[in-house]
């Protein structure tokens, strides 16, 4: 699983002109699933983002997690976010997961959060939509679950 997290002072999702997710200051996250995804890809995530020390303290130092800023989130599923743009000109987007996967790996991930007592909104999978959001910093940071293992081995020049 791939996570763009982006600190934010508030942010929304519209579909066709109608809110349906809004925060006040917390985390803009969008989520991509890859086949290799399971559930602790979700769990490792879903404690990582919470417990990141990304929110400003007393001196303005990065000390305090969203758990510490009493933060939201805004869970919004991005499959483009495993998009391959290596080759030609169009991204290939092989190394997404089939939205039957990828939906159940991103309700998990919101049911992971959830649990931990924080408040949750989310967009609409598969939906189009428009985010809005006033970035705070910005601060803007890219996790993964696989914790930089490569999925190919390079290969050798001949």
């Amino acid at each position: 699983m791939k996570v763009v997290l982006q600190r934010v002072k508030s942010a929304h999702v519209d579909i066709a002109g109608e809110t349906v997710g809004s925060i006040g200051a917390g985390l803009l996250i969008l989520l991509g699933v890859t086949h290799s995804d399971n559930p602790v890809d979700a769990e490792y995530l879903a404690d990582k983002v919470i417990q990141l020390r990304i929110f400003p303290d007393n001196e303005g130092r990065m000390n305090r997690s969203l758990l510490d800023a009493g933060g939201n989130l805004l869970v919004v599923s991005q499959f483009t976010l495993y998009g391959d743009c290596r080759k030609g000109r169009r991204p290939s987007f092989d190394r997404a997961a089939r939205p039957e996967q990828a939906r159940v790996l991103y309700e998990y991930f919101i049911e992971c959060l959830k649990s931990r007592n924080i408040a949750v909104e989310t967009g609409v999978f598969q939906a189009e939509m428009e985010i809005h959001l006033i970035n705070d910093g910005p601060v803007t940071l890219i996790l993964e679950s696989k914790r930089g293992l490569p999925e190919e081995s390079p290969q050798e020049a001949p």
